[in-house]
């Protein structure tokens, strides 16, 4: 009978860069930290601790659980870049989680999985297609009135993702990528280019 397989996951979607080991339903270790900024410069040192601290080395893992969002633009790039790039590099599997589906896979009540966005607006799916959506304050207000809002928690969104990537079939995967839902707030300069001038 196959052994369970050894997840590590991990998300910089938000102010946190968190990561988790999973083997089955063990958690082998766990560690996150809230940083605004930064993760890109942290994420594997933190990683390299964790797997330490487990007594697991890279070439020990199966596959790797990534979240893609929705989140922080640039967060997001960090993480499914890195996953994209151990997945690679190992020959194992890397799996895209999205927030929704990790905040449900530690959920102890019944709510609605809600994401925060910017400017007091945050990320729902819709009830009927399943789709996500960026919803205003007063849609929110209306959501919770319903049922509870259940926001990504930086101590249980990677286990969240490795327990998602784990349940997943060990199929080929295609690469993760991220989970945009709104256009990015950065847009291309709208300065005319310079001229370059011609020296004959």
């Amino acid at each position: 009978m196959p052994s369970d397989p050894l997840v590590l996951a991990f998300d910089t979607s938000a102010a946190h860069c968190a990561a988790a080991l999973l083997c089955g339903e063990t958690v082998l270790a766990e560690m996150h930290e809230n940083m605004g900024r930064g993760q890109a410069e942290r994420l594997f040192p933190l990683l390299e601790d964790l797997l330490r601290a487990a007594g697991k080395g890279w070439s020990d893992l199966d596959r790797i659980g990534v979240g893609i969002g929705p989140g922080n633009f640039t967060g997001i790039r960090i993480s499914v870049s890195a996953a994209r790039g151990l997945a690679l590099a190992l020959g194992i599997p890397a799996i895209g989680v999205n927030s929704f589906d990790a905040i449900e896979a530690t959920a102890t009540t019944t709510g609605t999985a809600c994401v925060p966005g910017p400017r007091g607006q945050a990320y729902l799916r819709a009830p009927e297609s399943g789709e996500p959506y960026l919803a205003n304050a007063e849609t929110l207000a209306g959501r919770a009135q319903d049922v509870p809002l259940l926001t990504p928690q930086p101590d249980l969104i990677a286990l969240g993702i490795a327990r998602v990537a784990a349940s997943r079939p060990a199929v080929a995967h295609t690469p993760p990528a991220p989970l945009y839902i709104k256009p990015a707030d950065a847009a291309p300069s709208r300065d005319a280019p310079p001229v370059i001038l011609d020296d004959a």
